[in-house]
């Protein structure tokens, strides 16, 4: 991998998030856990480059995340298509899934990221927050996308590297 500018990032943010997946992840106690996101978001925000990660309160992810203070977004390349849909399926919770996705976990400052990972963005996270059912305008995205009401929290983080294969 190496580290390439916020200039040089040329990519479709909206095919790298919502075709071809993210894995988000973090450490915790000297263990590594990600998961798999479809949603999210790139932008500039306070001045900063950032990005905008979702995560559901009952994902074990979210403990990791909450712990640390930086993470990684990883995009690996589509032939990862089966190892991202199980990633998002089965909780690191259960079993090691990153180990039985044969997914090889790399570390640039002490953030984890996947050597597989065609495109990694190391992150800080400076903001979070949970999305609230008063809040939405469109009400029938509630019983669309939370049943359970179990809203998403909002990370904003900062991009502070690229790095690309």
């Amino acid at each position: 991998m190496k580290e390439i500018s916020h200039d040089h990032f040329n990519e479709n943010s909206f095919n790298m998030i919502g075709k071809d997946w993210l894995l988000i992840t973090a450490e915790k106690d000297g263990r590594v856990n990600t998961m798999t996101a479809s949603w999210g978001g790139l932008g500039i925000m306070w001045n900063k480059k950032v990005a905008y990660i979702f995560i559901r309160p009952q994902r074990y992810t979210k403990e990791f995340v909450d712990s640390a203070d930086r993470l990684s977004i990883s995009v690996l390349p589509n032939s990862y298509r089966k190892e991202l849909g199980y990633l998002g399926r089965v909780s690191g919770r259960d079993e090691d899934k990153i180990s039985n996705a044969n997914l090889t976990v790399k570390q640039y400052e002490d953030v984890p990221y996947f050597d597989e990972a065609r495109l990694t963005l190391i992150c800080k996270k400076l903001y979070a927050q949970a999305l609230k059912e008063e809040c939405f305008i469109d009400k029938g995205i509630i019983d669309q996308w939370y049943p359970e009401r179990d809203y998403h929290i909002m990370y904003v983080v900062e991009v502070e590297k690229i790095l690309e294969k």
